[in-house]
């Protein structure tokens, strides 16, 4: 049983290795394309949110001649002031077309409803859809802010009142976070690529081995080779499930060279994701392999052509990372219950990984134990399929 086990094991590696097209994209799109990518995505944001923290600001800003001391105040905190618009109206014309991201626009009475101690109104006109506009318009709304609180401490010492009296409390706002928990909340959605990847690395084999194979008309005299059903099918699960561990394993690696690569330390973050995290993931992850390998299986198995397949194959690529977005924005915590599901529990156990975070053996060990078993049900189910007549039909 075990040598011919082997045998339709090693014919499935074979016919896949020869489809280089369809290797190099479950091999290449997967597990190093995604990991790329979404090192690239997040260091051009934290770039650009340093860069916009750091360079200098434009602002236009309408009626500077009514509010001098403003503006100077305005240019002390790294805020280039030109010429605005003609009027109000033409502002938010402006910043409706795109021409400026951001306008202040300063009242002529300005300077005397200062004079007066009355609030003296000036209007920040901004795009809330437009990313850049709304960035530049908070950095200037936190400007204004701090000149307000400025001209209201000073009217306070002018009348002889002690400016703290407006502070009863003072905040102290104490982070508790490491380096490592921070760097999970950017890096926390890489199960999401684990996983994918791990799927796409066996997807094609489990199409072409079981809807290809009925569609090219091989599946019928495959049958009738000496082989039981059960042989084959498991044969066949076991192709899939190299492929997939392989995948995973590219991904592991990918993402251990990217985040090398990625300026978090800029941010405060240091993620733990060395090569012993690497292999502790990859054994986590593991389990998942023959759960991932039986459900493509036998999904594609129900199927008539390799198209149809493709069709289904793509739903289950997303159902098993519909848990990790839903929790991630939730924003959940390792709990039992969770342990029990496939995904979901190895996704929480690998940002705690990342986060550096003691471990819970428990939760582990029933990780593993479940999605062993739900791979072992779904291998089942496999076999029971193949032993049906109709399967040819």
């Amino acid at each position: 049983m075990t040598r011919t086990l082997v045998t339709v094991f090693l014919k499935e590696i074979v016919d896949n290795l020869r489809d280089r097209r369809s290797l190099a994209s479950a091999l290449i799109m997967g597990p190093i394309f995604g990991p790329i990518l979404f090192a690239f995505v997040i260091s051009l944001s934290i770039e650009r949110s340093l860069d916009d923290v750091e360079e200098t600001m434009e602002l236009p800003v309408v009626g500077q001649e009514y509010a001098p001391n403003l503006v100077r105040y305005l240019e002390s905190r790294n805020i280039e002031i030109t010429d605005g618009p003609a009027d109000p109206d033409a502002a938010a014309a402006a910043v409706r077309t795109g021409l400026h991201d951001v306008v202040l626009v300063i009242p002529e009475d300005f300077g005397a409803q200062l004079a007066a101690t009355r609030p003296a109104r000036v209007k920040l006109y901004s795009d809330g859809a437009n990313t850049q506009g709304g960035r530049e318009a908070r950095r200037a709304a936190r400007a204004l802010s701090a000149y307000n609180r400025e001209l209201a401490a000073i009217r306070l010492s002018a009348r002889g009142i002690n400016p703290l009296v407006l502070r009863p409390i003072n905040i102290d706002d104490i982070d508790v976070s490491t380096p490592s928990g921070r760097s999970a909340m950017l890096l926390g959605m890489m199960s999401y690529f684990f996983i994918f990847a791990l799927l796409m690395g066996g997807m094609y084999l489990a199409i072409d081995s079981t809807a290809g194979e009925r569609e090219r008309g091989s599946l019928e005299p495959l049958l009738s080779l000496p082989v039981t059903r059960t042989q084959l099918m498991l044969g066949k699960i076991a192709a899939t499930g190299v492929f997939m561990a392989f995948s995973l394993m590219l991904s592991l690696l990918s993402f251990y060279v990217v985040l090398k690569f990625m300026p978090l330390e800029k941010l405060g973050m240091t993620p733990n994701f060395d090569l012993a995290v690497v292999v502790a993931a990859f054994f986590l992850l593991a389990p998942f392999i023959l759960l991932g390998a039986s459900l493509m299986t036998l999904v594609a198995s129900f199927t008539k052509s390799y198209k149809e397949a493709q069709t289904w194959i793509s739903v289950v690529l997303i159902a098993p990372t519909l848990p990790i977005l839903i929790v991630s924005i939730l924003t959940l915590r390792p709990q039992l219950g969770f342990m029990f599901v496939p995904s979901l529990s190895q996704h929480l156990i690998l940002v705690d990984m990342v986060k550096n975070e003691p471990l819970n053996g428990l939760h582990i060990a029933i990780s593993v134990f479940s999605t062993l078993v739900f791979g072992a049900l779904l291998t089942w189910a496999c076999a029971r399929l193949y032993r049906r007549e109709g399967l040819l039909g």
